[in-house]
């Protein structure tokens, strides 16, 4: 089993959400007692958001990247950001390691082409939503072309992630409200949604919505687990991670 590095806390409501996942998988597959081998490092999640707030992404990329180092060189065979936004300095934090970083923006784009979805609606954070990494990683790596809900919209979903779902707080009223957010992307013209924050999987499912959905914590999960546990060779190509069938790969 190769070791999993997980840069964390961002926020720890949904790093304990990869954790979990991530150790199902494991019994899942392997059966008895087995677990996963994972590393984590937990950042202060204040001091992301506020270089977030401040537009100062060069800084966030050198804490990620550090992050990341620290995590090979406590033998980490590979590293997840367990974050969307985050996502928007990936191509820093692959380049100052020599693992592969395993990218949620690129698996969650191949999962939803895979299902023949061409225009999903994208719930996320406002800096995701709307800085435009998402949308151009998107089409280039899967062809697929996602849409943002109104201005409106957007600022509720931003303010529900980081004033209730980062907090702890999950409501009722706000999984409420959500679900109508789909509706509307639904009439606007969306085929699927991606639930592009790793908290939202904390308020709604999102197998019971209106569109076909895609939870973003679970499929980058999900790929950390096939790196870890499949016997094939994997590489990274431009940031997505693509298997060479040496062997029986282990069914996802």
């Amino acid at each position: 089993m190769k070791r999993i590095g997980l840069i964390g806390g961002m926020s720890w409501e949904s790093t304990a959400v990869y954790y979990r996942l991530l150790n199902e998988a494991v019994r899942a597959r392997l059966g008895g007692l087995a677990s996963a081998d994972v590393l984590v490092h937990s950042l202060d999640f204040s001091a992301v958001v506020a270089l977030q707030k401040a537009g100062r992404w060069d800084e966030a990329a050198r804490m990620l990247a550090e992050s990341a180092q620290g995590l090979e060189r406590a033998g980490a065979d590979c590293v997840l950001i367990c974050t969307n936004t985050m996502h928007l300095v990936a191509d820093a934090v692959q380049a100052a390691v020599g693992v592969p970083l395993i990218d949620i923006v690129a698996e969650t784009g191949r999962r939803i082409a895979a299902a023949g979805h061409r225009r999903p609606l994208l719930l996320a954070t406002r800096y995701t939503m709307e800085h435009g990494f998402y949308h151009a990683r998107m089409e280039a790596g899967a062809g697929i072309r996602p849409l943002v809900p109104n201005e409106a919209d957007r600022a509720l979903v931003h303010r529900v992630i980081f004033e209730e779902l980062c907090a702890g707080r999950v409501l009722d009223a706000s999984r409420r409200a959500m679900e109508e957010v789909v509706q509307r992307g639904r009439d606007a013209g969306a085929d699927s949604v991606i639930l592009g924050c790793t908290e939202i999987c904390l308020l709604i499912d999102p197998a019971a919505q209106v569109l076909p959905g895609f939870d973003s914590t679970t499929i980058h999960a999900e790929a950390a687990i096939r790196f870890a546990l499949d016997k094939s060779r994997f590489a990274l190509d431009n940031g997505l991670l693509a298997s060479r069938q040496l062997g029986e790969r282990i069914a996802a």
